[in-house]
């Protein structure tokens, strides 16, 4: 069972790539992070350590045991981990429908697609984010160590710091629309 989280982390990077070609096909470019803003590149080193440690756990890696030793071992943490990755994984599969042609990874400043309010929109501004946030959640809780605390304190920096930029390009892009919509969902949740 402690193995099932880190063998849905596939399935979340799958999705998104399955999404982008399918949106490619239709001549939308889904990649865009880092072309508005050049410091997305600055959590690469974070995500490419993050997973280095991940697999030095599974196989033989030189990586230092003391940034991957658990902090605690509570077996009920393992079902809660199982449980909250999957239900982010169905989540953000939901979210991905909803979404249509809109999903982007990073801010395309030529967007021309309508504001998404609809499903898991109505719900929350991001749940995209919410969907990653708690994924994240969720393998800290299956592997309690340093190196996936220090991954989840920084990926959930990252993310609202992301969320603010877009909330910001949103505004400027939708105007009323926009501000209507954020008076009527949260953020969050």
């Amino acid at each position: 069972m402690k193995y099932i989280p880190i063998l849905e982390l596939p399935i979340l990077i799958i999705m998104v790539l399955i999404r982008s070609a399918v949106l490619s096909r239709h001549g939308i470019k889904v990649i865009v992070f880092g072309v508005t803003d050049k410091t997305d590149y600055i959590m690469l080193p974070e995500i490419l350590c993050f997973f280095y440690s991940i697999l030095s756990q599974f196989f033989v890696l030189p990586f230092p045991a003391v940034l991957t030793n658990f902090f605690f071992k509570i077996d009920a943490l393992n079902i809660f981990a199982v449980v909250i990755c999957t239900v982010s994984l169905i989540w953000f599969g939901i979210t991905l429908k909803i979404f249509g042609k809109s999903f982007r990874v990073g801010i395309d400043e030529n967007t021309n697609n309508d504001l998404v309010t609809n499903g898991t929109f109505s719900i929350s501004r991001n749940p995209v984010y919410l969907a990653f946030m708690a994924f994240f959640i969720g393998i800290f809780a299956a592997y309690p160590n340093i190196v996936t605390l220090i991954f989840l304190v920084l990926l959930v920096m990252a993310v609202h710091r992301q969320i603010l930029r877009e909330e910001k390009f949103l505004k400027i892009h939708y105007g009323k629309e926009y501000d209507e919509y954020c008076n009527k969902v949260r953020r969050y949740l």
